[in-house]
C-alpha cells in the first residue's frame, strides 16, 4: 500500500501552489479587462462575461488554501485525510456560477426591457475574445496540472475556466453583429444565452462535485480497476467482489473481498494478499491504499482457480473467470452461491 504521508511532497505541493497563483492573477488581470471593456461599451453581454470572471477570483483564491488543506496527510482527527475538501471546494464554485447566471439575467432583461445601447462594440468584441482566448490557454495549462497531481479542485476550476472561452466567444459573436446590425437588441439576448448557458455549467460543476463528495460510483475508475486486476491479479486471488472507491481528493481508498484457496491458513493468506495490494498500487494511475477482505473459495471455484497444488480441489481446472463490473462490485459471491444453489438442488 502506498504511504499517503510520502505523496505530499515539497515538489508538488510547489507545482500545485504555483499553478493556483498563476490561475489567482490571471483571473484578476481577465477580470480588469473585462470590467474595462463593459465601463466603455455599456454591453450587457460583456458584463456576463466579466460576472463569470469575478466567480474565477474567488474560485482561485479559495483554490490556494483548498490546494494545501486538502493535501495534508491523515491525521487522528481525519483518518482518510483531508482530500474531500477539495470536493466542497469545487461544489462551492459551482454554487457561485450559479449565482453568478441569475445576477447576468436579471441585468439583461434589465437592459433589454430598457432598450439600452452600446457604445463601441468594435471595443468590447475585440477585448472580450482576447481574454476569452486567454482563458482557453490558462483552463487548458490548470486541467493537465490538476490531471497530472490528481487536483479536483484545479480540474475543476482549469474546465470552468476553459468553458469561458466559448462564452467569451459567444459574446464576441453577439458584439460583432450588432456592430455590423446596429441592432442593440442582440446585446442583452447574447447576454441571456450566456447566462443559460453559465447556470446549465454551475449545475453540472455542483451535481458531479456533490457525487464525488458522496462517493458516488465512478465506473471509469471501476473499469481502470477491472483491467489493472486482469494483469497483475495473482493464482491465488480467485475471485473479487464488492469492490468499493472511495475518493479523497487525490487520493482512493479501496476495498475489496478476495476468495482465496481456503485451505491457506491465516498467515499465507495474508502475506499473499499483502503482494498482490503492494504490486497492484505500484501500477494503479492515482495516490492511495487497497484493503482486501479474505473470504475462503468454499471448494465453489475449482474450475476457475488456477492454484494447481490445491489438496482440496474437486474439480479440474478449466479457465480463469474473467472480472466483470457487475461481479466486482456485487457485495455477495454470485459464484459461489450459484453453486450452492446447485449442491442443493442436486441434494432435493
Amino acid at each position: 500500500m502506498a504511504d499517503q504521508s510520502s505523496l505530499t511532497s515539497t515538489q508538488e505541493f510547489a507545482l500545485l501552489r504555483r499553478a493556483s497563483y498563476v490561475s489567482l492573477t490571471a483571473s484578476i488581470l481577465l477580470l480588469a479587462a473585462k470590467f474595462w471593456a463593459f465601463w466603455m461599451t455599456g454591453s450587457q453581454a460583456v458584463f456576463s462575461d466579466a460576472m463569470e470572471s469575478i466567480v474565477n477570483v474567488i474560485a482561485a483564491s479559495v483554490s490556494i488554501y483548498v490546494i494545501n488543506f486538502a493535501r495534508q496527510p491523515a491525521d487522528r482527527e481525519h483518518p482518510y485525510g483531508h482530500g474531500k475538501a477539495e470536493f466542497v471546494s469545487a461544489t462551492f464554485e459551482g454554487g457561485l456560477i450559479a449565482i453568478a447566471s441569475l445576477a447576468i439575467i436579471f441585468e439583461a432583461v434589465k437592459a433589454l426591457v430598457g432598450q439600452q445601447t452600446v457604445d463601441q462594440p468594435g471595443l468590447g468584441t475585440f477585448v472580450t475574445f482576447a481574454t476569452g482566448v486567454a482563458n482557453a490557454a490558462l483552463g487548458y495549462y490548470l486541467v493537465r496540472t490538476g490531471k497530472k497531481h490528481n487536483s479536483a479542485t484545479l480540474i475543476a476550476s482549469g474546465r470552468h475556466v476553459f468553458s469561458d472561452f466559448w462564452t467569451s466567444f459567444g459574446v464576441a459573436i453577439g458584439l460583432l453583429l450588432v456592430t455590423v446590425t446596429g441592432i442593440q437588441w442582440l446585446d442583452p439576448v447574447v447576454a441571456l444565452l450566456m447566462g443559460a448557458l453559465l447556470a446549465r455549467t454551475g449545475y453540472g460543476l455542483v451535481r458531479r462535485s456533490l457525487g464525488e463528495l458522496l462517493d458516488e460510483e465512478d465506473r471509469e475508475i471501476l473499469e481502470n480497476l477491472r483491467d489493472l486486476l486482469a494483469v497483475e491479479r495473482p493464482s491465488g486471488i480467485i475471485q473479487l467482489h464488492h469492490v468499493r472507491v472511495m475518493r479523497s481528493g487525490h487520493y482512493h481508498h479501496i476495498d475489496a473481498h478476495a476468495v482465496v484457496p481456503e485451505y491457506w491458513d491465516v498467515a499465507e493468506a495474508h502475506e499473499k494478499t499483502d503482494a498482490f495490494e503492494a504490486k497492484l498500487m505500484e501500477k494503479y494511475p492515482a495516490p492511495g491504499e487497497l484493503h482486501l477482505h479474505v473470504d475462503p473459495c468454499q471448494r465453489a471455484y475449482c474450475r476457475n482457480c488456477a492454484v494447481m497444488e490445491c489438496p482440496i480441489r474437486k474439480h479440474p481446472f478449466e479457465k480463469l473467470r474473467e472480472l466483470t463490473l457487475e461481479e466486482m462490485t456485487n457485495p455477495e459471491e454470485p459464484t459461489s452461491k450459484s453453486s450452492r444453489a446447485k449442491s442443493q438442488n442436486t441434494k432435493l
